[in-house]
């Protein structure tokens, strides 16, 4: 041990001295209880699992049909009670006059037939407020607006749960011509006078035509009852004029052939089942 020198014949050196660390004593760490470890991973998914839940039962078929009938029986509800087409034919602003105001009283008119309010009232309005032509043009912008809101409406809040309710001979038989040839259908759909405008927008919104055929089927087909009150509107304060008269039979003869088509084909259809 006090030998300095090596066999060698060098100098040994003396060892470092041990280091501070060593001095340190481990610390023991507690062991985390498997318990705990356990219930941590449901406690932090249980919120998750409740939104996730919750958010099923929104987005579910039947809870949208609901939003939908409250959205139209609230829209229902507030033409009763604030009659919404006074506005539009006797209290239109002052202020709005010229293109500004067609835009206006289109979209007002969309918002309208998806309400329930009458079109006949509505294109009136549009030819007294307007004259003919801008009134025509304001009319079948605010026509397309409106069946584009219950479309969309439709399809998103009603489709998926009233499809599977078409069972029916003659609710699978007009699903099926909407679905397949929904531009010529819905044209016809159009120029029958006797066929609700809201009622045909849900039906074809549960069907599976597209968006481009229904609205451009729409447009076209709206043209002739539209102008024909559009005119008359226009026209009112001038009943005697050719105008107004042409219009007046243009609105007329629609609804007669209407009826006689009907009548004929009620009739048609009895003959078969007393054969």
């Amino acid at each position: 041990m006090l030998d300095a020198h090596t066999r060698s014949g060098g100098t040994a050196t003396a060892a470092p001295p041990a280091a501070a660390t060593e001095l340190l004593l481990p610390v023991p760490v507690a062991p985390v209880p498997a318990l705990a470890t356990a219930n941590a991973a449901p406690a932090a998914t249980a919120p998750a699992a409740a939104v996730a839940r919750w958010a099923r039962v929104l987005l579910s078929p039947w809870s949208r049909f609901s939003l939908l009938v409250a959205l139209l029986a609230a829209a229902g509800a507030s033409v009763l009670l604030f009659e919404p087409q006074r506005l539009l034919a006797d209290g239109w602003p002052p202020q709005l006059a010229g293109a500004s105001a067609a835009v206006v009283f289109a979209v007002a008119y969309g918002l309208c037939t998806v309400a329930f309010v009458p079109r006949p009232l509505l294109n009136l309005a549009a030819g007294a407020l307007f004259g003919s032509q801008l009134g025509l043009g304001a009319a079948l912008a605010g026509t397309v607006l409106g069946a584009g809101f219950a479309f969309g409406l439709g399809r998103v809040l009603g489709q998926d749960a009233l499809r599977p309710l078409l069972r029916g001979r003659l609710l699978t038989a007009a699903d099926g011509q909407l679905s397949r040839h929904g531009m010529r259908s819905m044209l016809a759909a159009r120029l029958f006078p006797g066929l609700p405008f809201w009622g045909v927008n849900y039906c074809a919104a549960i069907s599976r035509m597209g968006w481009v055929p229904f609205l451009l089927a729409t447009a076209l087909g709206s043209i002739p009852n539209t102008a024909a009150y559009v005119v008359a509107g226009a026209q009112a304060s001038a009943p005697t004029s050719p105008a107004f008269l042409i219009a007046l039979a243009g609105i007329a003869l629609p609804m007669v052939a209407a009826a006689v088509l009907t009548w004929r084909k009620r009739h048609h259809l009895r003959g078969r089942k007393t054969r």
